[in-house]
């Protein structure tokens, strides 16, 4: 029976039927008792993931059995390594536990190699294999150091094992290694690195141990693949919701002086990462921070929005330029010389694929960068704007955005609508050569509106979406739809955007809003209506919908809307204007 032929033709028979597969595996047990067969066992093909598979499986007689005949073979280091390859890895923990120095090695190295599911990393993590290469790599030699970080690198990708590897005290020895100048150990630099942007990733120690700063520092020191590791690790803790002061305080050690070099980096994937961290630094900019933005940093930027074939960069540049401070003139000067609007406006005519988190982010920089562009102060940035087709753009972006993306594309619309008044051109002008078409009047305006030259809400096609959007619950939204609206409602237009606002069902969502938790939303749609039921018409037909609501407000609002209550009440004749009560 220690015949190879006859060994293989047992093991052939652990694939067959549950009965046929109990007997071989207890046969392969009993003769595992013989030195011979152990050695023969391992070698024949298929045998040990078989028996990984039958111990797993729903017999308990044949589990049983294959669990003790695994334990017997594991003796040999090579069967260890199979069964790890086949997802058992008990045998290969325990190496690593109490195995010699070379043995430990091996295990190690081969745990760096596996392909491992995320599955497989967490019963790793449970099995105990985290800390034998912790301490591997804390007193062993230098390439047991190198094998045990490459190991711990490959399962730090899991969460679960992040935690475990904080929880060994491994994070103190990184940071030593990283900032240790002895050359012996640079080649332990690059696992250490990598690791330790899983741990920024998914953990606030860093964040507590102020290491920002003095990772900023080893940027330019490093080979490229650690310089990615590094950005990966500052963008993680640059990005926690507990890390203001942290982003601030790398902006004065100089991060973004030190960030910016690396757009011109022609390696795609530091430049990628260097664009995430200035996006993330970005949020909070200063004027002072700002300063650092020269416009060959902005024309680097522009060019990779244009000429980038990535989402994620594309939306991590715009994100960059839509958090400049909108009043800083010189970057509006910049972008206008780098020809940004048409840029912007292109990339969405041509999509940028599903709703992924980069689209997102991408319709909302850009929808913020139109805030910049559409100031009602500088009606020629206006004009500039309407001409490269921004406002069909904002309309679109009004249905089919984010909240944060309608409240900044209702934003840019109620700039531009601002001076629709001033910019119409009025009926009774005798200074027309050609006299324009009857599409082209506005009872809104009560003159003649263009989209591109006046910027008219109505014949852009833009007060439905924004009345829609005051159904929204997101109240940072509604309050900018209601104010893009309210300009539809100037002194001397007032009657005209009233009827517009009626026509299109928009005084009953108007009326809704005031049952908003939101004091600012309520005033602004107070002020509204106080206009709208100017008009009788509308008195008649919205009155009684309203009151309800009013009376109601009237009794329990905050105290500063209770005069403005009390105006719109007035309107509706239920209230003297002079009343007392308010």
């Amino acid at each position: 029976m220690t015949n190879i032929e006859l060994l293989s033709a047992v093991v052939k028979s652990l694939t067959r039927d549950t009965e046929e597969r109990r007997e071989a595996v207890g046969l392969l047990l009993e003769l595992s008792a013989l030195p011979a067969v152990r050695r023969k066992i391992g070698r024949i093909q298929g045998c040990i993931v078989m028996l990984v598979s039958i111990l797993n499986g729903v017999d308990p007689v044949s589990s049983r059995d294959a669990a003790k005949l695994l334990d017997i073979l594991s003796n040999n280091t090579q069967n260890a390594l199979l069964m790890a390859e086949a997802g058992y890895f008990g045998p290969l923990v325990q190496y690593l536990n109490k195995g010699c120095d070379m043995t430990k090695i091996l295990m190690a190295t081969t745990l760096s190699r596996l392909v491992l599911t995320d599955h497989s990393k967490l019963t790793l993590g449970q099995d105990g294999a985290i800390e034998p290469l912790v301490r591997m790599f804390n007193s062993g030699k230098l390439e047991s150091k190198l094998s045990a970080l490459n190991a711990l690198q490959n399962l730090s990708s899991l969460t679960e094992n992040v935690r475990r590897l904080i929880g060994t005290g491994i994070v103190g020895s990184l940071l030593q290694l990283l900032f240790s100048v002895t050359s012996v150990l640079m080649t332990l630099r690059e696992p250490a690195s990598a690791i330790l942007a899983r741990i920024a990733e998914s953990e606030t120690v860093l964040v507590n141990l102020g290491v920002a700063q003095q990772i900023l520092s080893l940027l330019n020191l490093s080979s490229p693949v650690i310089q990615g590791h590094l950005l990966e690790a500052l963008n993680s803790i640059a990005s926690l919701p507990c890390a203001s002061k942290e982003r601030r305080k790398m902006k004065e050690k100089g991060a973004l002086q030190l960030i910016l070099p690396l757009l011109k980096e022609t390696k795609m994937k530091i430049r990628s990462k260097a664009l995430n961290l200035l996006y993330t630094l970005s949020e909070d900019l200063t004027d002072e921070s700002t300063a650092h933005f020269d416009e060959t940093h902005l024309f680097y930027i522009v060019n990779i929005v244009l000429s980038s074939t990535s989402d994620s960069e594309k939306a991590a540049a715009v994100g960059i330029l839509s958090n400049l401070p909108v009043s800083d003139k010189k970057v509006t000067d910049a972008l206008k010389r780098a020809n940004l609007l048409p840029i912007l406006v292109s990339i969405m005519d041509l999509g940028t694929g599903s709703n992924s988190p980069a689209k997102s982010i991408l319709m909302e920089s850009i929808a913020g960068i139109a805030i910049r562009f559409t100031s009602s102060s500088d009606k020629k940035l206006q004009l500039l704007s309407a001409k490269h087709g921004v406002i069909a753009l904002l309309v679109k972006l009004l249905s089919s955005g984010s909240a944060i993306t309608k409240l900044k594309a209702a934003t840019a619309l109620g700039q531009l609508s601002q001076n629709s008044p001033s910019l119409r051109r009025s009926r009774k002008s005798r200074w027309l050569c050609v006299a324009p078409s009857v599409d082209a009047y506005c009872e809104v305006h009560d003159g003649y509106c263009f989209v591109s030259s006046t910027f008219c809400l109505i014949k852009a096609g833009a007060v439905s979406p924004l009345i829609q959007i005051l159904e929204d619950k997101d109240w940072e939204a509604v309050e900018a739809a209601l104010n893009a609206l309210s300009t539809l409602l100037q002194d001397e237009i007032w009657e005209g955007g009233a009827n517009c606002i009626a026509k299109l069902s928009g005084v009953q969502a108007i009326v809704n809003v005031l049952e908003a938790g939101d004091v600012k939303v309520q005033e602004k749609a107070l002020w509204m209506l106080e206009r709208i039921f100017r008009v009788e018409e509308h008195r008649m037909k919205y009155g009684e919908l309203a009151q309800v609501v009013l009376i109601e407000m009237a009794q329990r609002s905050d105290s500063t809307l209770k005069s403005t209550v009390a105006k719109v009440l007035a309107v509706l004749e239920l209230l003297l204007v002079q009343s007392s009560y308010f």
